[in-house]
């Protein structure tokens, strides 16, 4: 193909739908330095990419690929229109949409303060934030507050998997071969503390599990590469379903086969996802490493992404805290609390994995510490420096206010739904991200993350009701220290979905093994009723 020539069939369905280069680049999920040099013929999308491109702007590849040739283009503007896709029309939002949306939002919008008549709690939470009471589990305990004589006093944060602190099992694991995340894999799986030979054959059947079937990554993964990997994760568990044939054998010795399987395969599905969107869609050299038996999961995670393989001791104890703190949190987060639900219908660990992935992908769970990052980034391009203290207190003054960055008068990686006086992963992690951050020569940066931490939590004491302590919670430095390990931003939440899914598997098999009944809560109508009208006498 010529490389000028489409560059200017670009440029020109670029400004036939009136899209900037960023705009372009957001659709196609690339850069818009990418976009600038194919449009300046400096460079050529990948064979591979041609459907995707074909099908943002609504066209064939034959038209992308035929008219390249074309030397006069005014003959090209005049085939444009015979060539476009039906797409254009579906991918619209038409008057009838428009209609029918603004018609269902007026049917079916209603007064909050319903809430409070039909004692309804929003959220499943009650006013103070407390969730409503509504399974038993044994697989972990998060701990925040306690009761004495009515009254909730607010706690110095805990957590605990099947009764061991979290502090101790990230404290006294296997910080030579980091496998800390395995123990603690074992402890949600199994109730108890593995001995030296059971932690080892532990070890060896999750590298056992630890690969995809033949032509997987080829067929499933590099095929349909995105920016969301989230998503790409979600179709590569489902796409699973068909070289496992006991699928819907929802026997708890089938379901801790499967559940094993995907806490093996979870860092590939991520990482080979990340790799095929950037070599498709961003221009970079595709690398594909094989897992290596030998490493752990925080080994193998910076093994396969990185070109050299090469990580220290210090990235990979940091990494492998991160997973032992993400894996686990108690069945009324949202994710776990889907893992229940779906799996309550009987249906099998694929789908039940795959729909809590889906609600962990949500920016109101799973992506926080991404957020706190960008709000870093916002906050260092207004202040003078990392040690302008007056310029990091108005501008986190200015945060809550709703003046600056996203403005939603939110400080991101403050608060938690249940801890109040801190947060005990962030406790851990705070000291271990300090180390890595003394390694790569970033104290100062941390330091910055500590004064937002200490003048965080006055203001919002200062400027909004508190009916309970603030501390940070564990998204707020998890993010500062995967950039530190040069961890790409796209992977944040699934590497949190890495790490979460022991605990979605502990608790799908602990909803089979103690319950029977779907869960199927009540949801009270406040409609109205109306009469049926034949057609010939409704308005026209």
């Amino acid at each position: 193909m010529n490389a000028e020539k489409l560059g200017k069939i670009i440029t020109f369905l670029r400004k036939q739908n009136n899209w900037t280069q960023k705009e372009l680049a957001n659709k196609l999920g690339i850069s818009d330095k990418t976009v600038s040099k194919w449009e300046t013929g400096c460079g050529l999308p990948e064979i591979s990419f041609l459907p995707d491109l074909a099908d943002v702007f609504n066209v064939t590849v034959d038209f992308l690929v035929s008219n390249n040739a074309v030397d006069d283009f005014a003959l090209y503007e005049s085939l444009v229109d015979s060539y476009t896709h039906s797409n254009r029309a579906q991918n619209k939002i038409t008057d009838q949409i428009e209609t029918l949306t603004d018609e269902f939002r007026g049917a079916s919008t209603f007064d909050p303060e319903l809430y409070e008549k039909y004692d309804v709690k929003r959220g499943l939470r009650d006013y103070n934030g407390v969730g409503v009471r509504a399974g038993l589990t044994k697989v972990s305990e998060v701990v925040g507050k306690k009761e004495v004589n009515g009254q909730i006093i607010p706690l110095e944060g805990d957590l605990f998997y099947r009764g061991y602190n979290v502090k101790d099992l990230v404290n006294n694991c296997d910080t030579e071969h980091n496998t800390g995340f395995e123990e603690a894999v074992y402890v949600l799986l199994s109730g108890k503390l593995p001995n030296f030979h059971e932690l080892e054959a532990f070890k060896s059947s999750l590298a056992n599990y630890r690969t995809l079937p033949n032509n997987f990554v080829k067929d499933v993964i590099m095929k349909s590469p995105t920016s969301d990997i989230m998503n790409s994760m979600a179709r590569g568990v489902l796409a699973l379903t068909s070289y496992d044939y006991s699928v819907n054998d929802t026997s708890l010795e089938n379901v801790m086969r499967q559940s094993l399987k995907l806490i093996a395969v979870f860092p590939l599905l991520a990482i080979y996802s990340y790799q095929a969107y950037v070599h498709y869609r961003e221009n970079q050299s595709l690398i594909i490493h094989n897992p290596n038996p030998r490493y752990s999961t925080a080994e193998n995670i910076l093994s396969l992404l990185r070109p050299d393989g090469k990580f220290t001791p210090a990235e990979a104890r940091f990494l492998d805290a991160c997973l032992i703190l993400h894996a686990e949190h108690g069945g009324g987060n949202n994710s776990s609390f889907t893992t229940h639900v779906v799996t309550s219908s009987g249906t099998d660990t694929y789908s039940a994995i795959t729909a809590a992935l889906c609600s962990l992908k949500g920016p109101k769970h799973g992506g926080a510490n991404l957020k706190v990052c960008q709000m870093m980034d916002d906050l260092k391009a207004h202040v003078s420096g990392y040690d302008d203290k007056d310029g990091i207190y108005s501008y986190l003054s200015d945060l809550l206010d709703g003046k600056v960055f996203d403005k939603k008068g939110l400080i991101y990686g403050m608060g938690h739904a249940v801890y109040s006086l801190s947060d005990p992963r962030a406790v851990v992690i705070s000291d271990i991200v300090k180390d890595l951050a003394i390694e790569k020569g970033l104290e100062d940066e941390y330091k910055l993350y500590t004064d937002v931490q200490t003048f965080a939590t006055e203001l919002i004491a200062q400027k909004r009701k508190i009916y309970k302590g603030v501390s940070p919670n564990v998204d707020f430095y998890s993010g500062f220290g995967y950039r530190l390990l040069g961890i790409p931003d796209e992977l944040f939440t699934p590497l949190f979905a890495i790490a979460r899914v022991a605990g979605w598997s502990a608790h799908r098999i602990e909803e089979l093994l103690n319950t029977t009944k779907i869960i199927r809560p009540q949801y009270i109508h406040v409609g109205t009723r109306h009469k049926y009208v034949p057609m010939n006498k409704r308005k026209k």
